[in-house]
Parts: C-alpha cells; structure tokens; sequence
C-alpha cells in the first residue's frame, strides 16, 4: 500500500493551536486559571446560550448534567440504545435506572415514538422517569420539537447528548432542553484533547455543575455552615472552602483550555468543510443505493461528526468484518458507532432481553467512512471507488 492511510476521524492541529498550548505551557496556571473562563465564554457565545461549564470529558459534562438535575436512585433516566456507554451510565453512577429507548432503523435516532414507548415500559417496571437523553448520532439532531412536546406532558426534563453535534444551528442553546452536553475529544468538531462541556441558560444548574465538577467544594462565604471556623470577625478566612456535598475531579485544565480557545476559532471552517465534505460522498455514494447508501439526513439540522452508510451485507456478499479488512487493506479505515448498548452484558445482567429492533437493525448495516475536515475530494473519491469495487466484486448489481 503506497497511498496514506485515512482513519475514520482525526483531529485538525495547526500550528497556531501549537503556539496557543505553548503559551499556557508558558504562563503561571496549567489549571484552575484563566484560559477555563474565556473558553466557556467562547464556547457559550459559539452555541448561543447563557453559560458553558467546561469539564474533562463528554462523559463528565453528561454526568454533570444528571446530578445538577437531582436524579435519584428511585429514578430512572430514558437513553437511546444507540449511542456511545457513557450516556445511559452516567445514570447508573448516579444510582439511577435506564429505560433503553427504541431508535428510528435508518437514522439511529429515538424519536417521539419510540421515547413513547420506553415510557410506557418504564411505568409498567412501576419506574419513575425523572429525565431522558436524546441522542444527536452521527450529528443529525433528533426532532426535539416533539420529543420535548412528550416529556413535558409527564414533567420530564431533557438533557441532550450533543456530543456528535457541535456546529449545527440552535444546538447548546437549549431551547427545548434543560442542557446540552458536547465533547472535545480529538474526533469531534473541535478538540481539546479530552474534553467536554455543558451548556445550559439557568443559572443554578450552571452554578451546581460547576460545583460539583470540583469536589463539591464551596468558597462562597455566604453558605458556609462553620461559621467559627469560616470567618475571623465578619471577614471570610482566606484559606477556608467546605465541602457540604460530594464532587467529582471534573475540571478541564487551562493547558487544554488554551488549545479549545484557538480551535472555537476555526469551528465554522470546520464545519462548512465537513457539510462540503458530506454533500461531495452524497454525490459519489448515489450509484451504489441500495446495496450501499448514506444514512438517512433529511433537512434536519446536522452537526456532521460522522458519516455513516447504511450496508446490505447479507446482499453485498460479505461480513461487516470481511468489508474493513478489504478496506483497511486499501488504506481505508472504518468503524462501526454504535453496539446497542442494552446488548452490553452488564445491561442484559440488570434488565434482561429487550427486544429493540430499530437499535439492532441500524446497528446490523452501520459503516462509518473516513470523515474529518482535512480530507481532500480526491480521498472522498478513492473510498467511493473502494466500495464501488466491493460491489464489482462480488458480483452483485447495485440498482
């Protein structure tokens, strides 16, 4: 193989995100300082909200979110079986059940419907259903409109996963949910290395969240219990913080904030890269439908993290395994988003068999192709063509 390897999704450093890290690196806070605030500024200004708490993973922000909601352990939080571990187990870190919601078979996405029919279940199970978490898979966002219309009927608060869809309009500003989490890690729109942040325009869910992101611990002097210790006169001791609930580690250092702080800049280039970028595959993909077709898009405001097609492997000849190998061996590579997660034994072991046919036929035909800002259109067309000769291939007519 002499031609470079395409992944799935890589990162975009240039070197004035280098000279950005260099000058934290330079500077007197690696963490806890400065460069954390103007991140959250930029991001909130970037989404359109009141505030951004930036945390050290997608999954923290995810985390963050359920606690500052108050989940309980008698609780239970309705998820998407499509989607990545963390967003149905930051419910169970939080003691809370997950009701595993039934997704659209061709878009991945649980919608109205099937967010529905995982309530039903849950008042069956005799659960309480104190949340949900749609899921924007692949950056497509759900139709929110009428998944918020639903919960709201029942008093049940949204927190969407918007890890996959920074950059797609109104995404963070919430107005159907009560936040919105993203993450930085270095496959998504932006890259912090590892990161992630939580959006929200209340001011106590961002005042709770960016408490417990840092032990629980306070140093506000007007809600401090040990007054004797707290003050010395009517003056707040300098060295005093309580902790009057447990935290977590959350924070996002400044080291990482200066790099998110110069790649905020780039993000609607990023972005209209990647929307060239999806509409040029649209193009390339068409003559191989049905065997071989996109996920389904519409006109849905989209965040463009990945690009999945949708592959009749029992047709085309081949196993999904059989299909990467031939591909990789090209210098392509793929990857497959999601493994239902109520198929995760530890799920199983709590819930038993559900059966989801939405979540397992989707995940039967998902493929996701290389797919990041830096591709050049010749890449776009190698992997078209690389696919195009899976099909020759095997002897089958794509019509």
């Amino acid at each position: 193989m002499t031609q470079k390897f395409l992944p799935y999704g890589r990162h975009a450093i240039d070197e004035d995100d280098i000279l950005a890290v260099s000058e934290a690196l330079r500077g007197d806070f690696l963490t806890t300082g400065p460069r954390v605030e103007e991140f959250e500024t930029g991001f909130a200004a970037a989404t359109g909200t009141r505030h951004a708490v930036a945390c050290n993973s997608g999954t923290a922000a995810l985390h963050l979110a359920v606690l500052a909601l108050g989940i309980a352990p008698d609780e239970a939080a309705i998820v998407p079986s499509l989607t990545f571990l963390a967003t149905a187990n930051v419910a169970r870190m939080a003691g809370a059940d997950v009701v595993f919601a039934d997704v659209d078979p061709d878009t991945g996405l649980m919608t109205a419907q099937t967010f529905a029919e995982a309530l039903e279940r849950a008042k069956s199970a005799g659960l309480t259903v104190k949340t949900a978490l749609p899921v924007h898979l692949n950056g497509q966002v759900c139709d929110m409109a009428d998944i918020a219309a639903a919960a709201d009927k029942h008093g049940i608060a949204l927190i969407e996963d918007a890890c996959h869809a920074l950059g797609a309009a109104d995404i963070g500003a919430t107005p159907y949910s009560r936040i919105a989490c993203f993450s930085t890690h270095p496959v998504k729109a932006i890259a912090t290395g590892e990161g992630g942040v939580a959006t929200t325009a209340d001011d106590e869910l961002a005042r709770r969240m960016r408490l417990l992101r840092n032990h629980g611990m306070t140093r506000e002097a007007g809600v401090f219990v040990h007054k004797g210790m707290a003050f010395d006169g009517d003056v707040a001791n300098p060295w005093y913080y309580e902790m009057q609930e447990i935290g977590w580690n959350y924070r996002l250092p400044d080291v990482l904030c200066a790099l998110g702080i110069s790649q905020l800049k780039k993000l609607d280039r990023f972005y209209r890269r990647r929307v060239e970028i999806a509409a040029l595959y649209d193009s390339l993909l068409a003559p191989l439908a049905p065997l071989i077709r996109p996920v389904s898009h519409g006109n849905r405001p989209h965040g463009w993290h990945l690009y999945p097609v949708l592959i009749d492997f029992d047709r085309l000849g081949k196993s999904r395994a059989e299909t990467m190998r031939q591909l990789r061996d090209q210098g392509i590579g793929t990857q497959v988003h999601y493994i239902p997660v109520h198929r995760q034994p530890y799920y199983q072991k709590l819930y038993g068999e559900l059966s989801l046919p939405g979540a397992d036929s989707y995940y039967a035909r998902c493929l996701s192709l290389p797919f990041y800002p830096a591709l050049a259109d010749t890449d776009l067309t190698r992997v078209a063509d690389a696919l195009a000769a899976l099909i020759s291939a095997s002897g089958k007519v794509s019509v």
